[in-house]
């Protein structure tokens, strides 16, 4: 501990610094160690190989002990150190504070450097031949992802951003001067409301370990062209480039499930910079896997294979500079904030950047690219074109994402779309028409050559039954009245399920090798489907015909025309449903309102009844944070969110649970009250309702508080009746040594509040005094309800594209092994 500021923890501090530096100078040393054994042919090869082998698990170890020392800092609440502060709080249970691990960019960096060392162990073990050139290139990223960590400075410039810096040495103040400053410091800033959710506990593992993969099938490729072996990395490559494309495609999906389970926006995908910066080396990658497979069997397109392969990685750098630069800020909703890393981050790209330019212009005369044109009905042909297609469609993504980064270039001031998402969703879905196209007739086309006449009579018999199809699911869903354009995509969509549902029925047959592909190229059919039906077709249940604005605050960032107002016991006709906003319970953070759902036919009868729990926390940064809930059907979900309600901020939650609140501050929220003499058996009637005196319980107690002598505790026994539904009370009147007392019952979901203030003997009465909570106090909701038809075709579309990934991978390398 320092003494000069009381109660510090440095020495988990102290200790994860000397990692961070450790495990620089480690993956410094493994990347010069495995560069001259690659390019050494003397005795001294296997000195560096070992050298080599030794920094680079030296680095592993070292990354290991920066992860130990950053969690034991957030599981412990030493919130003397920043980043916990920042990013954590005493409230979170352990799960979301293992979410807060990578909320910041410091732990981000981290995870993306565990997952490389992890891929680079498994390749000094499996690479043999490939392991010197491979895991040099492995090793240099691993020396630039160390050095966004070390967060030290160098001639006045700032390296990197420590996760291990001191609050006091973060953030100015004069509470900082005091030696004691740490007994103010009660509480963290807490968790991001929007990632306390399950799925950002595996979303971002996932994501980041698709990150880090997609460096190895990079390296295959610098290293054939460095090692002058053009055609043998290709082989390895296309598992690795599978396994990258399966794992980095999950956490897309896991991000998709998150925004539906936990954004606002009402969807599984906003087409939001960083959103896009994810899927735009997914898809360059899909686009380098299938063209290094045409390499593979027919020699043909070699350059596109490796341009691909290579400019993947490169684009995820530059997702990286996009997403942590800053740039970002103000068009997205979940990037970054700037940490003074931009220039660092663009020269982590232009390194790889400049490497890949190097590189292929002085091996240019060598590649090994055929002067033999394809034949045009030739399955190989085509999947280049669909390549190509799947890279233009990233261009355009590209392109507008990256406005920003053009204004900040060139000093423009160039605007993005005012509505992206149709600008996104037309451009893109008429990429998708044509790669569902390639992706359906392919398949009935052969490598090398294909018979003409059969492959004519297939294709064209499999699209009329497609048209036939796709017209139908059109016209039943409403699609027609959208864009053209998503009536193309459907069509294009269902020709490529029944082309590759014929290849996985012949894979049954005895073809089981193209079994992988098929089942791929099924569930990225049935993904288009599933979206096109949901996101185009998907309707606002809530229809607020009252004309109410709410406020206008609430008009700026919401359709009041889309937002139902619901009064707690108050029903509501919702379209086919009655709602009803029936209570609400807290568990803090998080604020759970219950609506009740209920469909009545004709008759009066109730068919169906159910209730979602959509959530909210009132977060002084943030305003109101809402989570959604979601019911979910066979062919449709119906998605609730709470849009407005008048809760409280987590700090007077805490207060409130801890007893702060005053009974005169409470009766602040009640009409005047109105005290009513009754005897048993007598109603006592209020705006919503009546109650009736129901008997005296003169066996009432108290808890914590013993009679003793004359005391005596007598209860009320009153049963309510509001809205149709029935509720009991029992306030308490008490003597106790010659003092009257009363203890009050509240019934929150009729509003009121009851005191038993009186007896009154001489009258064979006792007096009841009733608080009613005004209309302007009433608890209420204000909830947008929104249905998905048909979205189970996406997710199981998903789920079913990844099986196949995972299947391809395997028998890749089942021929990897036979090479």
């Amino acid at each position: 501990m320092d003494t000069a500021f009381k109660g510090e923890h440095l020495v988990p501090g102290h200790l994860g610094q000397f990692f961070i530096i450790l495990a620089f100078g480690a993956a410094l040393l493994s990347t010069i160690s495995y560069y001259f054994a690659a390019t050494s042919n003397d005795k001294l090869d296997k000195s560096w190989l070992w050298l080599g082998r030794v920094g680079f698990w030296l680095n592993t170890v070292s990354v290991i002990g920066i992860g130990s020392c950053l969690f034991y800092i957030i599981y412990n609440h030493l919130f003397e150190y920043h980043y916990a502060w920042a990013h954590s709080s005493r409230t979170l249970p352990v799960y979301y504070i293992i979410s807060s691990y990578w909320e910041g960019q410091e732990g981000s960096f981290w995870l993306w450097g565990f997952w490389q060392a992890v891929l680079g162990n498994l390749l000094i073990w499996k690479a043999k031949s490939w392991e010197r050139p491979v895991m040099t290139v492995i090793s240099l990223s691993q020396v630039l992802l160390s050095s966004m960590l070390l967060g030290v400075e160098i001639f006045g410039t700032r390296i990197g951003s420590s996760p291990f810096i001191l609050l006091r040495q973060a953030i100015e103040g004069p509470i900082f001067s005091r030696p004691d400053y740490l007994g103010y410091i009660k509480d963290g800033n807490g968790l991001n409301p929007l990632l306390q959710n399950y799925w950002m506990v595996i979303h971002p593992p996932t994501l980041f370990l698709g990150f880090a993969s997609m460096i190895v099938p990079f390296a295959y490729a610098v290293a054939g062209l460095w090692q002058k072996r053009y055609k043998e990395w290709v082989q390895p490559a296309i598992s690795y480039a599978l396994f990258a494309v399966m794992v980095l495609g999950t956490g897309i999906i896991m991000g998709s499930f998150w925004a539906y389970e936990s954004l606002n926006f009402g969807g599984f995908w906003a087409w939001d910079p960083v959103e896009n910066a994810s899927v735009i080396p997914w898809l360059t990658l899909i686009g380098a896997v299938h063209v290094l497979i045409v390499y593979k069997n027919t020699g043909h397109a070699y350059f596109t294979a490796l341009f691909l392969t290579l400019i993947s990685f490169v684009l995820v750098l530059y997702a990286s500079f996009l997403t942590r630069s800053g740039i970002l800020g103000e068009t997205s909703v979940h990037a970054f904030t700037d940490l003074g890393m931009f220039w660092h981050l663009v020269v982590d790209v232009l390194i790889f950047l400049i490497i890949v330019v190097v590189l292929i212009a002085v091996r240019w005369k060598e590649l090994p690219i055929s002067k033999k044109e394809e034949e045009t009905y030739s399955r190989e042909f085509w999947m280049f074109v669909g390549s190509v297609f799947l890279a233009l469609s990233c261009l355009q993504l590209v392109f507008v994402t990256s406005i920003p980064v053009w204004n900040a270039m060139f000093d423009t001031h160039i605007a993005p779309p005012n509505d992206k998402v149709t600008l996104y969703n037309i451009f893109q879905s008429a990429f998708a028409v044509i790669i569902a196209l390639f992706m359906g007739f392919t398949q009935f086309l052969k490598y090398k050559k294909t018979e003409t006449t059969r492959f004519f009579i297939t294709a064209v018999v499999y699209l009329v039954f497609a048209v036939l199809i796709g017209a139908l699911i059109v016209y039943v869903t409403g699609i027609y009245k959208l864009h053209f354009v998503y009536v193309l995509l459907m069509v294009a969509a269902v020709y490529s399920v029944l082309s590759n549902a014929k290849v996985l029925s012949d894979a049954f047959k005895g073809k089981f090798k193209l079994a992988g592909s098929a089942v791929a190229h099924i569930g990225f059919g049935l993904l288009l489907i599933g979206a096109l039906i949901s996101a185009g077709t998907s309707k606002v249940v809530s229809q607020n015909t009252t004309g109410e604005q709410y406020s206008a605050e609430f008009a700026k960032a919401n359709d009041p025309r889309e937002n139902i107002m619901l009064y707690k016991n108050q029903p509501v006709k919702m379209g086919e449903y009655e709602v009803t906003y029936i209570g609400d319970s807290i568990a803090l953070p998080n604020h759970y309102f219950k609506v009740d759902y209920k469909k009545i036919d004709a008759n009066g009868k109730i068919k169906d009844e159910f209730i979602l729990k959509p959530n909210s926390q009132a977060n002084r940064k943030m305003g109101l944070v809402s989570s959604p809930d979601t019911k979910h059907f066979l062919f449709h979900d119906l998605y609730t969110h709470v849009s407005m309600a008048p809760i409280k901020y987590d700090d007077e939650l805490r207060g409130q649970e801890a007893g702060h609140e005053g009974e005169a501050d409470d009766d602040k929220n009640y009409d005047p009250p109105i005290a009513h003499e009754v005897a048993v058996g007598d109603t006592i009637r209020f705006r919503e309702g009546y109650m009736v005196l129901k008997g005296l319980n003169k066996d009432a107690h108290v808890q914590d508080i013993k009679l003793s002598g004359n005391d005596i505790a007598v209860g009320a026994d009153l049963e309510i009746v509001s809205h149709g539904k029935s509720y009991m009370a029992e306030p308490i009147f008490m003597v106790k040594g010659g003092n009257g007392f009363d203890f009050a019952r509240k019934v929150d979901d009729a509003g009121l509040k009851l005191r038993f203030s009186k007896i009154i003997p001489e009258k064979n009465k006792v007096e009841v005094t009733v608080y009613q909570q005004p209309e302007s106090k009433k608890p209420y909701i204000v909830m947008r309800a929104i249905q998905f038809p048909y979205i189970n075709f996406f997710w199981s579309g998903t789920i079913i594209m990844v099986i196949g990934f995972l299947m391809s991978i395997f028998r890749r390398n089942k021929e990897l092994k036979t090479v």
